[in-house]
């Protein structure tokens, strides 16, 4: 079974009795059979032909109580196989219960949902960080190599949780994507793109994984300094014209509050904004 939403992607190996068949169907509609799923004892597996196309297949799923059937969508699912990395310089095996304890403890510390955390592997242990310094927590592992890499906070619980026991995680470098691993299970996810110097505060909430379909640039365009700055013969001619500017600007202001009268000022303020 295999899945992917842009960010992360995550293949599933299940030994099973039966014919050999492919289908896509929509996660969505899986998730209303989970419940069932859990109290049954044993679930077969199969394909069938679909009736309302020539080459259509549906997912056919018995349990001792109830038989669900799907029909396939349309299309084919991406060629996966390319996006799991294969080479890899960073290796660290860990307790996946203990890593979980230590993202709760960081994810205390966050003041919205999204919470990135730096991974930084190397000397038999994996230590996990806030990029602002406020938290830091340390966990034995077994590690070869040294590296480090900043991701998404929840993705790191949900794969952690996904692993469960013992879980490896292997690296490339700091922007390839990453992949956990525990028996018959591998999860490729997208990092966060960080420099090696610690990022501001405000940076830190803001950052986005990249999606795992499109390349991203490796480093943001910056502007020259002939762009951002005045050449120094003209720097005091700039400032005084702002100067005007600004104190032309604030009498205006000042003319026009004067000339309104007050209860159209309140009844402005108390009008609700439309945001697009």
């Amino acid at each position: 079974m295999v899945s992917a939403d842009g960010y992360r992607l995550a293949v599933v190996k299940l030994d099973f009795d039966g014919d050999e068949g492919q289908v896509l169907i929509n996660r969505d509609e899986l998730r209303g059979v989970i419940s069932a799923l859990r109290r049954a004892y044993r679930v077969r597996v199969g394909f069938e032909k679909s009736g309302e196309s020539l080459d259509g297949m549906s997912l056919v799923l018995d349990t001792e109580a109830i038989r669900y059937k799907w029909r396939g969508a349309d299309g084919n699912f991406p060629e996966y196989e390319k996006l799991i990395p294969a080479d890899f310089n960073t290796f660290v095996s860990f307790d996946a219960n203990e890593a979980i304890r230590a993202v709760s403890s960081l994810k205390v510390l966050s003041d919205s949902k999204a919470y990135p955390i730096d991974l930084t592997i190397g000397n038999g242990k994996l230590t996990m960080s806030s990029p602002d310094d406020k938290g830091l927590a340390e966990i034995p592992a077994d590690t070869q190599g040294e590296g480090k890499i900043r991701l998404d906070g929840s993705y790191l619980a949900d794969a952690l949780r996904a692993c469960g026991g013992m879980v490896e995680l292997k690296l490339v470098d700091s922007k390839s994507p990453m992949l956990f691993t525990s028996p018959d299970y591998e999860l490729v996810v997208m990092p966060m793109f960080a420099g090696e110097s610690q990022t501001p505060k405000g940076e830190a909430q803001t950052a986005e994984p990249v999606k795992v379909e499109a390349s991203q640039p490796t480093e943001p365009e910056a502007e020259t300094a002939e762009e951002s700055e005045p050449i120094e013969g003209e720097q005091s001619e700039v400032e005084e014209a702002e100067k005007a500017n600004a104190v032309a600007e604030a009498e205006a202001i000042a003319n026009t509050k004067a000339e309104k009268p007050k209860h159209k000022a309140k009844r402005k303020a108390k009008e609700p904004v439309a945001v697009a």
